[in-house]
C-alpha cells in the first residue's frame, strides 16, 4: 500500500475502516431495531394500503438519528423534524453510542495499522482519513432511506446527514481513536 500520493496519509486504510464502520453501524442498528420497526403500527398501516415495507428505510432513520440527524417529515399540511430514538419508549438511547464506538474503533484500527507515533497531530490526521469511507456512504445512504410519496416525504435531513454524520463524526472520532492508538503503542 502506497501512501505517498496523499501526503503520507493512510487514505486507503482509512477509507476501508470508515466504510466498514458505516456498514457495521447500519447492520447493528438493523439487528437491534429491525423487528420492532417491521412490526410497528406505521409500517403495518403503510403495507395494508399497498405500500412497500418501510423497514430498511425506518432503520436508516434510526441510524441517522443515532448521529443526531433528525428525520424530516415533510407533508403539505404537517412538517416536522423528529428524533425517533428520543421519542420512542422501546428504542434504546444506547444506540447513540453505536456510531461513536464504531468510528472510534475505526480510527484506532487505522492508528494501529499505520503504527502512528505519540505525536497527536500526526496521529489525528491519520485517523481522520476514516471520513474517506464514511462520508460517501453517509451521503448516499441518506438518499436511499428517503421515502417519497404523493403526500410528501420522510427521511433524514440531507444536509445534516452529510455534514454531521458523514463529516464531523468520522473526522472527530476517527482522529481521537488514532490519537489513542499513538499514545498506547
Amino acid at each position: 500500500m502506497s501512501t505517498d500520493r496523499f501526503g503520507g496519509l493512510p487514505l486507503g486504510t482509512g477509507a476501508i475502516a470508515g466504510a466498514g464502520a458505516y456498514l457495521l453501524g447500519y447492520a447493528f442498528t438493523y439487528l437491534l431495531v429491525g423487528s420492532e420497526v417491521r412490526e410497528s403500527a406505521l409500517n403495518q398501516v403503510f403495507q395494508a394500503f399497498g405500500g412497500q415495507d418501510l423497514t430498511y428505510q425506518a432503520v436508516g432513520w434510526v441510524f441517522y438519528n443515532a448521529h443526531f440527524v433528525s428525520t424530516v417529515v415533510d407533508v403539505p399540511i404537517f412538517g416536522e423534524t423528529v428524533d425517533l430514538i428520543s421519542r420512542s419508549e422501546t428504542i434504546s438511547p444506547v444506540l447513540y453510542l453505536l456510531p461513536v464506538l464504531l468510528l472510534f474503533g475505526a480510527g484506532l484500527a487505522v492508528g494501529r495499522r499505520r503504527n502512528v507515533s505519540a505525536d497527536a497531530a500526526e496521529a489525528a490526521k491519520a485517523g481522520a482519513t476514516v471520513v474517506a469511507g464514511y462520508l460517501p456512504l453517509a451521503a448516499v445512504g441518506a438518499f436511499l432511506v428517503q421515502v417519497q410519496g404523493d403526500a410528501g416525504s420522510v427521511g433524514p435531513d440531507p444536509l445534516l446527514a452529510i455534514l454531521v454524520a458523514g463529516l464531523v463524526y468520522p473526522l472527530v472520532l476517527g482522529a481521537l481513536g488514532s490519537v489513542v492508538a499513538g499514545q498506547t503503542n
